[in-house]
């Protein structure tokens, strides 16, 4: 290679797509163009010298000149080869780096004329010092790349030339073609050592990072394949001792239940931690029991399941109607919460409270709801619950802790929006354990449940999707901050005729349902079932009358039975088929069954023929057989007197199971003035009683009574039926009547019965209960009753087939009391049996 430059010197051009050649360096190309092999042919013909050039663009099939960088290498072909696929295979050498001065046309391939840039001497010691640091970076280089061997770094130690040494360097860097053509430019042996240690230095920077994640990575793989590997050789070792992968198995097993359970960020948390601490833990520790229950329980309960509303009008309009008879306002009510569903789509659940005696139907109305909601229905009994930690759990700190009812109501329900009864809710008591009542404010507040937290399970609970259904018998027990949060629907008794149509239409069929009797062979009488009302129960809702109806069927099943029997044994005596005229053919016998079974098939024809005989025999209950059956009436229909009495005053009065009537008795004998009260009566009504004798003192000579009788007679008021507890200031208006008629010797009227409060001035005060005590009063066969004024406006809760039949009159003093009670002094009567 000479040190002068050669001007003009021709030569073809060989464009490299993604290479470049360095002077000194030798290597392969495969040559696949036409204008390219063309070029290697003529090279070949002439002087074995060709131009090496890069592409700036490797896709480019057919560059142009601009698309072919002007500095390149003159490079010596020393073989050619053709392979089989029509590629050839050269080995060229670079010689000398050139520069392309202009382009020769020629359409069969690039040719060129080129100038020649050969190697610049120098002897600055700085080159020296810089060809130090780029092998000290480039051993570096080498240390963290595993792209270059360590054989590189001592063949290039050799080199003296610094040029030389720079692009060999710069030939073993995985650069871009851009970056390794700037080094092929650069002439100048000192600038072109210090871009190389910049690009040294920069990679070595790249290579320590790719490192350092690497690591990371590896770390982090070894770490996981470990830990796969120790749980596959546990599970190994577990399946040798029989434990059916044990611990592991029970972890992956639940973290596959926790992928599926669609549970809240916060309660996923939750649940991981506790199975972290859970595969952490000895298999014979005791906490691995309870951290497991607390697992199940979080993964139980419907964190996102739920039901879709059946939000349809008509259909649980006629759900509602089908289930029960009457109780138009709680049934209006659900209707109301459909549509209003229906329009917001989204609505907290109602609470409501169903209040009423005992058997009116609240709990089966619950139940009702959630069907035509086509929702859930879980029901707990809160009836003498007293422990706070029933409602809200146990802390998970006590042995056998356990969540509280509304919790595990919520899983059984399997979805976060049922229809939830909590049922007898006035039955809940308090002592030392806490106060459950309590608890329940949470619960029941439609503004706090949707965090409702239980004590175990420790995370929020949303139960503002849930329809919470409370029942009471009675409001007083409730305590008012509970009440305050329900809304109170009153299902009062049933009348007369709606027991009638209760027991037609539901009570009879589903007795006959579930003691095997067809329609036609049980046939109850309407005027039977009237009787099993009036004169056999005595209630405001039908769970006796289910009861006696339940008496009857069955009494008619055995009489039907029996009767079936006798048909039965009659017809084998006399030879015959059946009673019934109705023969009965017993299947014939093929060879096996005459062979093997022939006694099997005879017993079931004769269970068939018995069968057939009994559903004969049908019965229809009269009066008659009734009183038979049942034995004589309990009670008589009608309490009011049979005949017009003194001192004697029938009153009506409200009881936990509805409305009932009561007489008050008084007695007046000669004495000193004292007042005896007896039957078991509450301290109100001791206050009603002395209410009612001050105001007959203060208006004795007005009645003409004689002044003194508070000193010189004693005075006996009586409530019969003693064991029952009474209480309330509703009998005023009664006693005082009862106590006047006794001291006047006037006879109060049989058909009047009455209630209200009354004051010293002989004032009427409104009371409560009105519907029930008038439906008592139309049981007991009472057509006329006295209220007070201010409650006339309850009359319109009164069924209308009652108050057709009723006379009610409105008083506002005891003076219009005492106008219908108290028949004129010359009317002729009979002294009753209490004389006063």
């Amino acid at each position: 290679m000479g040190s002068g430059k050669t001007k003009g010197r021709r030569l073809p051009l060989l464009p490299l797509r993604g290479l470049l050649v360095y002077p000194s360096m030798v290597l392969h190309l495969d040559v696949g163009r036409d204008k390219s092999v063309r070029a290697l042919e003529k090279c070949m013909i002439d002087d074995h010298m060709i131009l090496l050039c890069s592409q700036s663009e490797v896709n480019i099939e057919e560059p142009t000149e601009d698309d072919i960088y002007r500095v390149g290498t003159i490079a010596k072909v020393r073989q050619m080869l053709k392979l089989p696929n029509g590629t050839i295979r050269v080995l060229v050498e670079g010689v000398v780096r050139a520069e392309v001065l202009d382009y020769v046309p020629n359409e069969q391939f690039y040719e060129v004329t080129v100038l020649e840039l050969p190697e610049p001497e120098t002897d600055d010691p700085e080159v020296d010092a810089l060809m130090r640091s780029v092998l000290s970076q480039f051993e570096h280089y080498i240390s963290l790349s595993k792209k270059v061997t360590p054989e590189t770094l001592a063949a290039v130690s050799d080199i003296d030339e610094p040029g030389r040494l720079a692009d060999v360097i710069t030939s073993h860097l995985s650069l871009k073609i851009k970056d390794k053509q700037d080094i092929l430019e650069t002439i100048d042996v000192r600038e072109r050592l210090e871009r190389l240690l910049d690009i040294l230095n920069n990679e070595r920077e790249v290579l320590e990072l790719e490192r350092k994640i690497n690591q990371r990575v590896k770390k982090q793989m070894e770490k996981t394949q470990k830990e796969y590997y120790l749980r596959e050789q546990m599970k190994a070792i577990q399946k040798e001792l029989g434990e059916k992968e044990g611990r592991a198995g029970e972890v992956e097993e639940l973290r596959n239940q926790l992928n599926e359970a669609g549970v809240p960020d916060n309660v996923r948390e939750k649940v991981e931690k506790e199975i972290d601490r859970l595969e952490k833990m000895p298999a014979t520790s005791a906490e691995g029991g309870v951290i497991r229950n607390y697992i199940d329980w979080l993964l139980a309960l419907p964190w996102s399941k739920h039901t879709e509303d059946d939000l349809s009008l008509s259909k649980a309009e006629e759900i509602l109607n089908n289930d029960h008879y009457g109780l138009e306002k709680p049934k209006e009510r659900v209707l109301e919460y459909l549509a209003v569903q229906q329009l917001v789509k989204k609505m907290k659940g109602p609470i409501l409270c169903l209040v009423g005696p005992p058997g009116v139907g609240k709990t089966s109305l619950a139940r009702s709801i959630a069907k035509s909601l086509d929702r859930k229905f879980v029901r707990i009994s809160l009836g003498g619950v007293r422990d706070e930690a029933e409602i809200r759990g146990h802390r998970r700190t006590y042995v056998g802790a356990m969540p509280g009812r509304i919790i595990q109501g919520m899983k059984t329900a399997g979805s976060y929006n049922p229809v939830f009864l909590l049922d007898e809710i006035d039955k809940m008591a308090s002592d030392f354990r806490g106060d459950p009542s309590s608890a329940l404010l949470e619960v029941l507040d439609p503004e706090q449940n949707n965090t409702f937290s239980d004590h175990f399970i420790e995370v929020p609970f949303d139960l503002s999707n849930v329809m919470f259904v409370t029942t009471a018998n009675s409001l007083h027990n409730i305590p008012r901050p509970l009440l305050d949060r329900m809304e109170v629907l009153y299902i009062p008794g049933y009348t007369e005729l709606e027991k009638q149509q209760i027991a037609e239409r539901y009570l009879l069929p589903k007795q006959r349902r579930e003691h095997g009797l067809a329609e036609d062979q049980l046939v109850v009488e309407d005027e039977v079932v009237l009787q099993l009302i009036r004169e056999y129960t005595r209630e405001s809702g039908v769970r006796n009358l289910e009861q006696q109806i339940a008496a009857l069927s069955r009494k008619a099943a055995k009489h039907i039975v029996s009767e079936g029997s006798k048909s039965q044994a009659g017809s084998k005596e006399r030879g015959e088929d059946d009673l019934a005229g109705q023969p009965y053919e017993a299947p014939e016998l093929n060879t096996l069954e005459a062979a093997f079974g022939a006694d099997d098939v005879a017993e079931e024809a004769e269970a068939k023929q018995d069968q057939a005989v009994v559903s004969s025999v049908t019965l229809t209950v009269t009066p008659e057989l009734l009183k038979e059956w049942l034995g004589p009436a309990k009670f008589r229909h009608g309490t009011a007197e049979v005949e017009n009495q003194i001192g004697a005053v029938t009153g009506l009065a409200w009881t936990e199971v509805g409305g009932d009537t009561l007489v008050i008795e008084v007695t007046v004998m000669p004495g000193s003035g004292k007042l005896t009260l007896t039957g078991k009566l509450g301290d109100v009504m001791k206050e009603s009683a002395q209410a009612a004798f001050s105001y007959t003192r203060s208006k004795a000579i007005e009645l003409g009574i004689d002044p003194e009788f508070h000193v010189n007679k004693d005075i006996h008021i009586h409530i019969p039926e003693g064991a029952i507890p009474k209480d309330g200031p509703s009998a005023g208006i009664t006693m005082a009547t009862a106590l006047i008629s006794a001291l006047t010797n006037r006879y109060v009227s049989k058909e009047v019965a009455m209630t209200g409060e009354i004051t010293l001035r002989g004032r009427v005060l409104p009371i409560g209960g009105l519907k029930e005590k008038s439906l008592a009063a139309h049981r007991a066969g009472i057509r006329k009753v006295l209220l007070p004024k201010d409650n006339e406006r309850d009359l319109s809760d009164i069924p209308d087939s009652v108050r057709s039949e009723m006379t009610f009159v409105p008083v506002s003093h005891m003076d219009e009391v005492l106008q219908h009670a108290l028949l004129p002094v010359n009317t002729e009567e009979k002294a009753g049996t209490v004389i006063g």
